[in-house]
């Protein structure tokens, strides 16, 4: 057992170190101060790398987990907002790649939580992000098996919130957009966190034989974002949705929720949509 948990701790201290070694990784995970973002949702996440906890009177759900490094800032975070991490009761993830799975591992184990995972995802996740079609063996991090497998469109549910899981692929095979209504004072808001529609660079969106169906992927992902009713716009990026800037704001008493942006949305995915389309056109007017 010893030698098992040795093994343990350095592989995840290889994944820390790694994650360390990238200018741009560290960027993103700089800590910053924890805030409620409207009703029971609250930001617990990096200064780029977002983790989201939804609180309900029947324990917490946790999304996302960042780099192995950031688990310690999301721990330090729900402590700090008052709440305990072994009231968390679900995990989930938008997608798996280390910059968002890679502390998932480690905050399961110090909240005993289960973890629901996209079914197109899961084998990823469990093989700790070994054989992804584009980083191959590259960027793993600590591999997490999911308690429960889910499908588009399936529901996560706990203490009266309800969180809906859209699969959305291209980013990865099995990214997954999540929605819920958030409660305050006499409204109710449809918040929607958007997954990645970026097309990484070395991804072949025609002729890809790792992921032949990535362009119809990409197609489906973008209909089912501009079906989506939403008010308040999330991500798995605080850039995605000026995350800085809006909690600043909104730190600062603006009179109006500045996460409620849903023109933000609109922009966000009409943005990601082009930069698809033009690929795609690039690519098939070579030989």
């Amino acid at each position: 057992m010893k030698t098992l948990i040795t093994l343990l701790s350095l592989l995840a201290s290889a994944a820390l170190l790694h994650a360390q070694a990238d200018p741009t990784s560290r960027s993103w995970n700089q800590p910053v101060e924890p805030y409620r973002i409207v009703g029971n949702l609250y930001y617990v996440g990096a200064s780029d790398i977002t983790s989201y906890l939804i609180t309900t009177p029947e324990g917490h759900i946790l999304l996302d987990g960042g780099f192995v490094e950031t688990a310690p800032i999301i721990e330090a975070s729900i402590k700090k907002l008052g709440f305990k991490l072994e009231d968390v009761k679900i995990l989930l993830s938008s997608h798996a790649h280390f910059d968002h799975v890679g502390g998932l591992a480690e905050l399961k184990r110090v909240t005993g939580a289960k973890f629901a995972a996209m079914d197109r995802d899961a084998p990823l996740l469990a093989r700790g992000g070994k054989g992804d079609f584009l980083f191959g063996d590259k960027d793993p991090f600590p591999p997490i098996q999911a308690d429960r497998i889910l499908h588009d469109g399936d529901t996560v549910t706990l203490g009266g919130t309800t969180l809906t899981a859209h699969l959305t692929p291209g980013h990865t095979m099995g990214n997954t957009t999540w929605t819920m209504k958030a409660k305050e004072g006499d409204r109710t808001y449809d918040v929607v966190f958007a997954a990645s529609t970026t097309v990484l660079p070395g991804v072949r969106l025609t002729n890809n034989p790792k992921y032949p169906e990535i362009a119809e992927d990409y197609a489906k992902t973008f209909r089912v974002l501009k079906s989506l009713p939403c008010d308040v716009f999330l991500g798995s990026h605080a850039s995605f949705f000026d995350g800085l800037g809006k909690a600043d704001r909104l730190r600062k008493g603006a009179k109006e929720n500045p996460f409620v942006d849903p023109q933000g949305y609109k922009d966000y995915v009409a943005r990601g949509e082009r930069k698809y389309l033009e690929q795609v056109r690039a690519e098939r007017a070579k030989p």
